[in-house]
């Protein structure tokens, strides 16, 4: 992969002390350059620039990372060409990750560069409406999606897939709020644990991700 590429995920990465090691960066840097590689043909993603892909795709799904704390299942719905899941499972190479998607051809992506990266990633092909077992999808300690639909949408569908004290993600934008998270939640059965907010280095983009809990479980640590 290219050094602006390496050089952006090195700054994103330490600029917000993620626990990325460097066998992990390589892993990263191999499944950008398939990525790249793959979009020539298959519409994968509209960033193609290395810094920006590494910024915008890569860094901000690995600000996950601190917020997952014992998972080790985690679901990715709607991950398109992998982001977040196949980016967490090279950083978390015992992570055991699903990730789907309605597109036949950015699943076969997945599953490809799985294989070409031995990372414990499945692919399926599927449109994920809140019924796991007839979907072939798992309850997973983790869940997130990156970039589906409004949280409002979210929330609700993504509870449907997590497993006995699990947790739910939801990437958010600047505009993510407390108090709207926190109601939303009520209204789901969930309780809203923690809104993290955080600034992508390079292009100084703010982003905030919310992680939320069944309203009777316990709280647990990051």
């Amino acid at each position: 992969m290219s050094p602006a590429f390496e050089e952006a995920l090195a700054r994103g990465v330490e600029a917000l002390g993620l626990p990325v090691d460097p066998e992990a960066r390589e892993l990263l840097a191999r499944f950008a350059e398939r990525l790249l590689a793959w979009n020539a043909k298959v519409n994968l993603t509209a960033v193609t620039d290395p810094a920006e892909l590494a910024e915008k795709h890569f860094v901000d799904s690995l600000a996950l990372l601190p917020l997952l704390g014992p998972a080790r299942t985690l679901l990715d719905v709607g991950s398109g060409a992998g982001l977040p899941g196949m980016a967490l499972a090279c950083a978390r190479r015992e992570l055991q990750v699903t990730c789907c998607d309605a597109s036949a051809k950015k699943v076969a992506f997945v599953k490809a560069v799985s294989a070409e990266l031995g990372v414990d990633v499945r692919g399926v092909a599927v449109r994920a409406e809140g019924d796991p077992r007839r979907e072939g999808l798992p309850f997973a300690e983790a869940v997130v999606s990156r970039a589906l639909v409004e949280p409002a949408e979210w929330v609700p569908l993504g509870a449907r897939y997590l497993a006995p004290e699990g947790r739910l993600f939801a990437m958010l934008g600047q505009k993510a709020e407390l108090g709207p998270l926190a109601r939303l939640a009520e209204e789901t059965g969930l309780a809203l644990e923690v809104l993290e907010r955080f600034v992508l280095p390079l292009s100084g983009a703010r982003r905030a991700i919310a992680r939320f809990r069944r309203a009777g479980d316990v709280p647990r640590g990051t």
